[in-house]
């Protein structure tokens, strides 16, 4: 297929507000030996696209430094983790026959090779990411969905969202009849935890508000708990025997609100601070009911490969909120960040 020389993009500079995206007529990067050039289809937004362009992540022993995902970032950067597209061009020693092929491209870097690698880096942050015509990637974290019934802009909204939502629900060793607890259920990665513990089996609790109630109840809730009242009465009224699973994207307050509403040894999983990173609790809940707090960044390249598997199928289906094109970059983010939306926001370049 032919390439051209230059692309349209859209890079940061610095850190700083949505006026720090800037498009731009860009070279088409470079393939190196294993890699794979995909021309993109659409790229989903994140909230990890806000907090990197504000640099906002912080870093061990001062978590108000300007930061990245996982470090400082060398500008200027093309933004985007999320990238559904085709491959056009392998490198040495990548598999000619993904040419042609419809792809979703893992955007983690990870700490080694194999199956159960952490994440240590993401694509957008720590390199060049999908706002963007084209982008590279290692031919082994392409996966190839030409056969999946979901849409571009479906494939785009999976690998941040569905698989940090697969990645705490492994974490979290979420089982069938086990009752589970969703905050922040609207988002990309609420949606995602729903849809793929109710797929699990999983009696699905989850937090929202206002407008949003009705659409995170079609999304497979099977109660949900208006944020704007009693958090934690309303979850003991609904889960009287409590909960096997928590799956917060918020934290804040309802880390140490809601830990004693676990069952015994009950697993609160985080992978998000919506609501502050500085989170109080009584770590008596924690010990005297062999209760765990879990981490959970993204997920694992056995994660992802279980993901797309499901994306293959099409048993999970994203909810798109809106799309963009690429040169409203800038409009797409400040909408990300009203937060009034439901399921995600995708741009097309």
């Amino acid at each position: 297929m032919d390439v051209p020389g230059t692309m349209r993009a859209v890079r940061i500079a610095e850190h700083g507000g949505p006026e720090v995206l800037q498009p731009a007529e860009v070279a088409v990067p470079e393939l190196r030996a294993g890699e794979v050039l995909v021309r993109v289809a659409a790229v989903a937004l994140n909230n990890t696209d806000l907090w990197t362009r504000e640099g906002a992540y912080g870093r061990p022993g001062d978590p108000k430094a300007l930061s990245g995902w996982r470090g400082p970032i060398g500008f200027p950067r093309i933004q985007g983790a999320d990238v559904a597209g085709r491959v056009v061009a392998v490198g040495s020693g990548a598999d000619e026959s993904l040419v042609g092929r419809r792809v979703v491209v893992d955007p983690a870097i990870y700490d080694s090779e194999g199956p159960d690698a952490n994440p240590v880096g993401l694509m957008g942050s720590e390199r060049d990411g999908g706002y963007a015509e084209y982008v590279t990637a290692p031919a082994e974290r392409v996966h190839d969905v030409t056969e999946s019934p979901l849409t571009d802009d479906q494939l785009a909204t999976l690998p941040t969202a569905y698989g940090t939502a697969l990645g705490m629900i492994e974490r979290g060793r979420l089982r069938e009849g086990e009752t589970v607890l969703v905050s922040g259920a609207s988002g990309g990665v609420g949606i995602a935890l729903i849809q793929i513990a109710r797929a699990r089996g999983a009696r699905v609790l989850a937090i929202s508000s206002g407008s949003k109630i009705d659409v995170v109840r079609e999304a497979g809730a099977h109660d949900v708990v208006d944020r704007a009242r009693d958090v934690v009465e309303q979850i003991r009224a609904a889960a009287p025997e409590g909960i096997d699973v928590a799956l917060d994207v918020v934290a804040g307050d309802l880390v140490g609100e809601g830990l004693p509403l676990l069952r015994e040894g009950g697993r609160w999983v985080v992978a998000g601070a919506l609501g502050g990173y500085d989170v109080t609790f009584d770590v008596r809940r924690l010990y005297l009911h062999n209760a765990q707090v879990i981490g959970s960044a993204m997920h694992t390249p056995a994660h992802f490969a279980l993901l797309m598997d499901l994306a293959r199928q099409g048993r999970i289906r994203p909810v798109i909120a809106a799309t963009f094109p690429l040169d409203q970059a800038a409009e797409a983010q400040e909408e990300l960040a009203l937060r009034g939306h439901v399921g995600k926001i995708v741009m097309r370049p």
